[in-house]
């Protein structure tokens, strides 16, 4: 590793796991969880966070000349029925959790791969090393059946199938894939003003399921916090991470290793 070090003043593998010089792209900025990756990515070093727009990959990198993390945190629930469940709402959900993974896959890695020289601007740094990370954040319902409704365990399923598809993708890229399927996360809703249908939300209020219930079937004893899920986020994006890739890092506290047949979400 003190070698790799180093070979490069970019250093994706930097000890202190720092993001210097790192520009990066989250989606999903108007939901909780993509607010904390957000705050998380900055309080780390990175020099720049755009909330994603596929358009926007030529503007990256005629400004800053460099890409080398995306994060794809949108998402929605969708019905919990599927009786309640129209065909356009199973694309409004297919459209929200697996395309922008899809299209990170395709697009961001040649992205990743440009180098260039430092810049002037804060936290600069020469990217002398092809690196890139994309951080796909899931849910527990791309493992199991019976977490919210049929279209959120569908379209998280196939959301876990891009990361697992994309290592073999992206061999010799320098650039890694992994997925985050966080379980009951407390997003600051409850049920008085939630949208049931889920087509505006990315997760289900933690109150859906008793302090109690919590209590007996989540390890932690609680709902995660979106922080939480932002730390996971910002160790995939730093070269601590840097030999993993194709995982799916599960932050539910627990609870799918003790009930796997009921896990609460």
């Amino acid at each position: 590793m003190a070698d790799v070090e180093s070979k490069s003043p970019f250093s994706p593998y930097r000890a202190d796991g720092k993001l210097y010089g790192f520009v990066c792209v989250v989606s999903g900025a108007d939901q909780p969880v993509g607010q904390a990756i957000i705050a998380e990515l900055a309080t780390h070093g990175a020099a720049c966070i755009y909330d994603s727009t596929l358009s926007l990959i030529d503007d990256i990198l005629n400004t800053w000349g460099r890409l080398d993390v995306w994060v794809c945190s949108s998402g929605l629930l969708g019905p919990a029925s599927i009786t309640n469940t129209t065909p356009a709402e199973l694309q409004k959900c297919f459209e929200a959790n697996t395309y922008p993974p899809f299209f990170a896959l395709k697009y961001a890695p040649p992205a990743m791969g440009k180098l260039c020289e430092k810049r002037n601007y804060p936290n600069a740094e020469v990217k002398d090393v092809r690196y890139g990370s994309i951080v796909v954040v899931g849910s527990v319902a791309g493992s199991y059946g019976g977490c919210w409704g049929p279209c959120y365990t569908m379209s998280s399923h196939a959301a876990l199938g891009v990361v697992r598809s994309g290592v073999a993708v992206l061999k010799g890229t320098g650039v890694r894939i992994n997925c985050i399927s966080p379980g009951q996360i407390d997003i600051g809703v409850d049920l008085n003003n939630f949208d049931m249908r889920g087509m505006t939300s990315q997760f289900p209020p933690a109150s859906l399921q008793s302090k109690e219930a919590q209590h007996s079937s989540i390890g932690l004893e609680r709902a995660g916090l979106p922080m939480e899920v932002a730390r996971v986020a910002g160790f995939l994006a730093s070269g601590f991470s840097s030999y993993i890739t194709g995982a799916n890092l599960v932050v539910d506290g627990g609870a799918s290793t003790m009930c796997p047949l009921t896990v609460p979400v």
